[in-house]
């Protein structure tokens, strides 16, 4: 512990090559980039996500770079992530990189208050009890394993820095995610374990991911049993094309180098995994000094 109450962490680089790792939303999107790149830095890996042709399409192209496997997996579900996790001890016996990526958004955004009952329950179920529901059931087998090793989850600018208010149940499902993987984080160093918890936020220009079209996955019993906002979950294309109109940057992010970066800054064991943040931390600077004087912080958007 540190003179200035925090904790000293020195938990030494990782050596990627040789570790087994479980990726979830890998088939596909900023996953998938993620598990080419743990292939190539000679990593074992296993895809767990809830479509099994998109699992069986990203082995057919991944193998070439190393041993890839897949597991479907719904993670809102408890009993299909154990099984899950009993899959990959039995396969390979040891669990070092857990990278909980899969997300949802709520489906079309909108005024709080407009949000169908499910709305919240898919959106939630997927991005935090998900990722809750993968804690569990790994890292206890981690610990014991006693090997070093590293739990990335995946948040989002919106939320986990500050929301965007025409987005609120995925922001505040996001801000949970960066806030329980700190939590998880000091837990691992006070119990003197060999892991280390990450959290991730995608940047780098526009994300072509499954993100977009997450709706295609929603399960008729979490379907909207109302009108809700009226709207519906924009496709990224129509997305790109809005901002264009409006004059914004469009470039899309490559996936395959933003997996790279995040396996490199898993292995340097960085706690925030992020590109660009000095806007952030100006942003945070302002959400400090309104919290300070009482006021409801600045949010995405808003102007200095």
């Amino acid at each position: 512990m540190a003179g200035d109450g925090t904790q000293v962490d020195a938990a030494p680089p990782l050596d990627i090559d040789g570790m087994v790792a479980v990726v979830s939303g890998g088939a596909g999107g900023i996953g998938r980039g993620i598990v080419g790149a743990l292939l190539r830095h000679g990593a074992t890996v296993v895809i767990a996500d809830v479509e099994d042709s998109a699992i069986d399409a990203a082995i057919a192209d991944l193998s070439p770079l190393g041993p890839v496997s897949g597991w479907r997996t719904d993670i809102s579900d408890e009993h299909s992530v154990a099984a899950l996790a009993d899959h990959v001890y039995d396969l390979h016996g040891r669990v070092n990189l857990l990278y909980n990526n899969a997300g949802v958004t709520s489906g079309g955004g909108g005024k709080p208050w407009q949000q169908d009952p499910n709305d919240w329950r898919w959106c939630f179920g997927v991005n935090v009890f998900g990722t809750a529901f993968m804690t569990a059931a790994f890292v206890p087998r981690m610990i014991e394993g006693g090997e070093p090793g590293q739990i990335i989850n995946t948040s989002s600018g919106d939320g986990g820095f500050a929301p965007v208010p025409t987005a609120s149940v995925y922001a505040a499902s996001k801000a949970a995610v960066s806030c329980f993987t700190e939590a998880l984080h000091h837990n691992l160093v006070s119990e003197g374990t060999a892991l280390r918890a990450s959290v991730f936020y995608p940047s780098g220009g526009l994300l072509r991911t499954g993100l977009f079209t997450a709706s295609r996955n929603r399960p008729d019993h979490l379907q909207r049993q109302g009108a809700a906002t009226g709207r519906t979950s924009m496709t990224f294309d129509q997305m790109k094309d809005m901002l264009a109109k409006a004059g914004r940057n469009v470039a899309e992010a490559d996936l395959d180098e933003l997996g790279e970066f995040v396996v490199t800054e898993t292995a340097a064991r960085h706690f925030i995994i992020g590109r660009n943040l000095d806007d952030t931390v100006a942003l945070l600077h302002r959400r400090a000094d309104a919290i300070g004087q009482q006021l409801v912080p600045p949010h995405h958007g808003m102007p200095v």
